[in-house]
């Protein structure tokens, strides 16, 4: 990423009321030569030194913010605004680390959202009534042991020790003893679940990940929910045989089988929600031999939704699929759930309050959209109500060093994250 390129479009009229684009897009910037990979993308794997870096680095802006500066056992780096008089508190944030070689734009650009209105707010004497805390999270995208959210999960008070003890990094590192190199264990990522009778709401900003605000042409959405996964696994089990000596009316063709449930998946979301999606994105096919009729297929189907009746609807009529399917070309199916996330809604005050705040921006009726990934929002969900921004994402593409958002776009975002938590601390 180079600076230049973030403000050669820049439109200096959005700077205004303490938010200022150029120093959005320097420390965007700062942020981007931590972890800088050849290809030009993010290399800052959770719990490595580039992650710290990025968060120590988010420490100094945090306290030139005015806010004051914590991390607590799970390695999450805390600034808090203190509020003229409520106790309550509302919060923002996201997080710094990345999967490999990703983009530079997926969680830093919701961390420097977050602490930008702190610094507008100080540098216009502005105090909220409520106190605000910016919360960088650690281990979001879970590229190092497959396993992500870990911070969010400890300040939620979800963690499970019993899971995080079975995992190994890519060297054959135990999360346990990785944790021990960043001087902290199970038992203190336990200590940093928070309580949170005292926060009244959680607001995340983030690239969207998609196209649906590039095809509405707005730099700016609101998130409706955040779709939980449900994994499948679903063997078919016909008969290998001789591709030439076996007759095409005489096979038990596992793959054929296969081939025809990925096509009737391809149909099936539409029919229970405009926010269902369906996925096979893993086949494993027994022998895998040129000239062998695959005898067993075992493949995965990742089904989300944001509703959580209409995913599981989906998930059973999936299952339904495969079953008849098997029936009628005379072989074996198994079904195994081995995954089940339950979707997190974003309630519709909570919508409303983000789509008043957008329409304060843009001048347009707001654009309502799902997020199909997790975000460490869907955690904190299940303690506080949240609401989440989307930013216009170049093609919808992410976790990819080509990954962009234009000034221009992050600056909208965040006067529409401004104008929402000064509702929220308001209220």
């Amino acid at each position: 990423m180079r600076f230049e390129s973030l403000i050669e479009d820049y439109n200096e009229a959005l700077t205004h009321t303490g938010v200022n684009g150029e120093r959005l897009a320097r420390r965007l910037y700062e942020l981007s030569k931590i972890g800088l990979t050849k290809d030009g993308g993010s290399n800052r794997i959770s719990f490595t030194k580039e992650e710290q870096e990025a968060k120590n680095l988010a420490k100094v802006w945090m306290q030139e913010a005015g806010l004051t500066v914590k991390e607590d056992g799970a390695g999450n780096v805390i600034g808090r605004l203190e509020g003229a008089s409520s106790k309550a508190v509302v919060m923002s944030g996201s997080h710094l680390d990345s999967v490999p070689n990703g983009g530079h734009f997926d969680g830093p650009l919701g961390v420097l959202a977050a602490i930008e209105v702190a610094q507008a707010w100080k540098d216009t004497d502005f105090v909220p009534e409520k106190s605000y805390e910016v919360v960088v999270f650690s281990d979001e995208e879970g590229a190092r042991f497959n396993s992500g959210l870990t911070g969010s999960q400890a300040l939620a008070g979800t963690f499970d020790p019993s899971e995080k003890k079975k995992l190994t990094d890519s060297d054959g590192k135990s999360f346990e003893d990785v944790m021990k190199e960043n001087g902290l264990s199970l038992s203190s990522l336990q200590s940093a679940a928070r309580d949170f009778s005292d926060v009244d709401a959680f607001v995340e900003v983030h690239i969207e990940q998609g196209k649906k605000l590039e095809k509405e042409n707005l730099p700016v959405g609101v998130v409706q929910g955040i779709a939980g996964p449900s994994w499948l696994d679903v063997t078919f089990t016909g008969a290998a045989g001789h591709a030439g000596n076996t007759p095409m009316d005489d096979r038990a063709d596992a793959l054929v089988a296969a081939g025809l449930l990925i096509a009737e998946i391809e149909k099936l979301p539409s029919q229970f929600s405009s926010s269902a999606v369906a996925t096979v994105g893993k086949l494993n096919v027994t022998p895998n031999g040129v000239n062998v009729i695959p005898g067993e297929v075992q493949m995965s189907v990742d089904v989300r939704d944001i509703h959580e009746d209409k995913r599981n609807a989906l998930k059973e009529a999936i299952i339904a699929k495969a079953c008849e399917i098997a029936e009628e070309r005379s072989i074996k199916v198994e079904t195994k759930e081995t995954l089940s996330v339950p979707p997190i809604n974003v309630t519709e005050k909570m919508q409303q309050k983000a789509a008043a705040a957008v329409r304060k921006v843009v001048n347009r009726e707001p654009y309502f959209l799902p997020s199909g990934a997790g975000h460490d929002a869907m955690m904190i969900g299940k303690k506080t109500p949240i609401a989440m921004l989307f930013t216009r994402s170049r093609d919808g593409i992410s976790h990819n060093p080509a990954e962009w958002s234009s000034l221009n776009d992050c600056v909208h975002t965040v006067h529409a994250l401004k104008h929402l938590l000064e509702d929220l601390c308001a209220e």
